[in-house]
């Protein structure tokens, strides 16, 4: 039968019972108890007390004048058996009118078939919504992977993986929220319409606001300077999680609109950060997965293993003969060209040295820290103590890519200014990444900001993870519309 078939038939279906008076869409249903509760010791329930359990029917086997349905409603999956004697005329009107895909109440007494098979003997049934598109097969799924992502809800119905990433998202990002209440953060919110964008190097969205008659932005970072502008304020511990938004392109670790954590801690640097880092994956990875142990991609992860540091300058020296911190612009763009000769060629040496890194950073395991980038690369972290050229900056390196930054956060007015300056002169030679300068956050720097350490990790982390790329570890991420294909 064509698509359009199935909806007329199953449309005649919902009109038969209409005219038997019956619903097809009640308000309420009748159960009594969860299938998870109801396959729970099951052998105690089974004890002759009716129970009403709810969910959807996934699948349906005659057997002349018994049948069996298969209903699932999120905590678990039981079989409904149906006798024609003692059903009668309600056992002909579920043949006739319900299809895989519907929602019922079934009620009865929890009895096990000849076979063992948990199920509830069925004394009653009710229709609680009629569905008029048939579900993917169910060993089959959908295999388009952008209709899967499109009709991600039939995805989770019949995609355990899929319904894996609801799941355990929750549990990661609570596992987050919890690690940082426990340890005396105070958990923030920060504006998501910004007149200046700051906290990153990321092209932003742009929209209008009508009552002010202004264009705003979307945030790219999760509060970073709001949260340090708290920090001024004498809050010593925040963290925030919540929206972020870049206007840039798409792959498979990089999304436009996603979730991030950030959080800075008054008195600390990155070297405290480091070791509270550790812990924070370790336990993260622990309470959602049940290990620290993963195969991501090519590469087999160990959370609990060392996790050593790698010089950005070193391992640029040695790979490519040149110290990043003291080349020209022109050296470094020629480099890029020679090493990467069929992507864009970059307009400054802050693009070509970071992309030279990334061809490095593509075959690092990890997990590892990352530390020793120039000054030029982060405009918003201290100068290091060892090397007034480089910053006190860390980013975890894991599976081959950044999943995780940190730093001692700069609290010298003066510096900040010229790095800011320098950033807007980037963006005014077209560099649209490069940051604003955000003089509102400098002036309440001038008041006084504490030594503080700072910490960024968005949800590619979860997705690397669960060993998915970015989309497929959204629950509905953004898709082009169909009449624009």
């Amino acid at each position: 039968m064509s698509l359009e078939d199935i909806r007329n038939d199953r449309l005649k279906k919902l009109h038969l019972l209409e005219e038997k008076g019956i619903s097809a869409y009640p308000a309420v249903s009748g159960r009594t108890t969860t299938i998870g509760d109801v396959l729970n010791d099951f052998d105690a329930k089974a004890d002759g007390v009716s129970v009403t359990v709810a969910g959807r029917v996934m699948a349906v086997r005659e057997h002349g004048e018994m049948m069996f349905a298969d209903i699932f409603d999120g905590t678990g999956k039981i079989q409904g058996y149906f006798k024609h004697e003692g059903l009668g005329d309600a056992f002909t009107l579920f043949v006739d009118t319900v299809d895989v895909g519907d929602f019922v109440d079934l009620s009865g007494v929890p009895t096990k078939t000849k076979r063992g098979e948990p199920s509830v003997l069925v004394s009653s049934w009710a229709m609680l919504s009629k569905s008029l598109r048939s579900l993917p097969e169910k060993w089959v799924g959908i295999t388009d992977s952008e209709e899967r992502l499109r009709r991600r809800y039939l995805d989770i119905l019949t995609n355990e993986t899929a319904r894996q990433v609801v799941e355990k998202r929750s549990i990661f990002w609570n596992a987050m929220r919890s690690f940082y209440l426990e340890h005396g953060y105070t958990e923030v919110e920060t504006p998501v319409l910004e007149t200046v964008t700051g906290g990153a190097e990321a092209r932003p969205f742009v929209t209008h606001h009508n009552a002010l008659d202004i264009d705003v932005f979307l945030r790219i970072s999760c509060g970073e300077l709001w949260q340090k502008k708290l920090m001024v304020a004498g809050i010593p511990k925040t963290f925030e999680i919540g929206r972020i938004f870049r206007n840039e392109g798409m792959s498979a670790e990089h999304l436009q609109d996603y979730t991030q954590l950030e959080s800075y801690e008054a008195y600390a640097d990155y070297e405290t950060g480091m070791r509270m880092v550790q812990e924070l994956y370790r336990t993260v990875a622990e309470k959602t997965f049940g290990t620290t142990q993963f195969t991501i991609g090519e590469f087999n992860i160990d959370l609990n293993s060392e996790w050593p540091r790698i010089h950005f300058c070193d391992v640029i020296q040695k790979e490519y003969g040149i110290d990043p911190r003291t080349v020209s612009e022109a050296d470094a763009i020629a480099l890029y060209k020679k090493t990467n000769p069929h992507m864009p060629v970059p307009e400054s040496k802050e693009r070509a040295v970071d992309g030279l890194w990334k061809n490095i950073r593509k075959t690092i395991s990890g997990p590892a820290f990352l530390i020793g980038v120039p000054v030029y690369l982060e405009p918003l972290a201290k100068r290091s103590r060892n090397d007034n050229a480089t910053v006190e900056r860390f980013q975890v390196i894991l599976a081959g890519s950044e999943m995780g930054k940190g730093f001692s956060e700069l609290n010298d007015p003066v510096d900040q200014r010229e790095r800011f300056l320098h950033q807007q002169s980037l963006r005014d030679k077209g560099d649209e990444e490069a940051q604003m300068a955000d003089m509102e956050y400098v002036e309440a720097m001038e008041y006084g900001m504490p030594p503080t350490f700072g910490f960024g990790v968005s949800e590619r982390l979860f997705s690397f993870l669960m060993n998915l790329n970015v989309r497929e570890g959204q629950i509905f991420p953004l898709m082009r519309p169909r009449n624009e294909q």
